[in-house]
């Protein structure tokens, strides 16, 4: 299958278990990978015919700003919940969503939640 790809979308969003977290906010970054029939697209090259990776980012956006949650588990499958529903076009998907900034006393890149789902 094809694949549409984000890589490193960088959002400040409000999510954490820490009250502190809901107030003062963190950045969030979000890999998305899209399975998507491209065969259509690559004859036309139309648009229409395809997931438009700019409009995936905007409903990635709105979903991940406009609620508090307190587990980016959450935040992923809301995620994969509202593309699934958004853009009929889309099969498979798979998020991952990184935390940089995650309150933990100790040194790391990021922790992260990654979730495959299916079209049902």
């Amino acid at each position: 299958m094809d694949k549409i790809i984000i890589k490193d979308l960088e959002l400040f969003c409000y999510h954490g278990v820490n009250p502190e977290e809901k107030v003062d906010g963190q950045n969030f970054v979000f890999d998305i990978t899209a399975s998507v029939d491209l065969k259509t697209p690559c004859e036309t090259d139309n648009v229409e015919d395809t997931v438009s990776y700019a409009k995936m980012i905007k409903t990635v956006r709105r979903v991940s700003q406009e609620q508090k949650d307190d587990l980016i588990e959450r935040v992923a499958q809301r995620t994969v919940d509202a593309l699934f529903r958004e853009f009929d076009k889309i099969q498979e998907l798979k998020v991952t969503v990184k935390k940089p900034e995650a309150p933990i006393k100790a040194e790391f890149d990021y922790v992260a939640v990654e979730i495959e789902r299916k079209r049902i």
